[in-house]
């Protein structure tokens, strides 16, 4: 369901920690369009459990915080979150820098230490067929980051 500001619903929205919106995250100073979608932000618990028996069959439950290590993955579609080649150019370099962490400032205002995935940082493939792409040429991509 769309948000509008003009409905009675919006009137009453609260303004709470994260009310502040943007047209576009950001990547350190890399703005990135608002429609890449955090895709897992729900997939990820910050508790780690593990279970196990003892020597008597006792059932043994060990839980502990995880400090860091959430993925944030970032992503486009073909219909929605579409990068300029220039950009794409930019986050591709950006991912393959030993610069070992980077801000990610979200839309919504929310900001975090991120680096980027091992495995598959990034891809980005481009909304049609261009022969001769041009640095405004629109991409869709995933970007794969890591909170640290």
């Amino acid at each position: 369901r769309s948000w509008c500001a003009s409905s009675p619903r919006a009137r009453a929205r609260p303004s709470g920690k994260y009310a502040m919106s943007t047209t576009h995250h950001t990547l350190g100073s890399i703005a990135v369009p608002r429609g890449m979608v955090w895709v897992d932000e729900f997939d990820w618990v910050p508790v780690e459990r593990a279970v196990a028996y003892s020597l008597t069959g006792a059932l043994l439950v060990d839980v502990a915080p995880r400090l860091a290590g959430r993925p944030i993955t970032l992503a486009g579609e073909v219909d929605a979150g579409w990068l300029g080649r220039g950009v794409v150019a930019q986050l591709y370099a950006l991912a393959g820098s030993t610069s070992a962490t980077h801000t990610l400032t979200l839309a919504d205002g929310r900001a975090f230490t991120v680096m980027f995935a091992p495995d598959s940082p990034f891809e980005a493939k481009p909304v049609g067929r261009p022969e001769l792409p041009t640095a405004t040429n629109p991409y869709y991509a995933t970007l794969r980051l890591i909170e640290v």
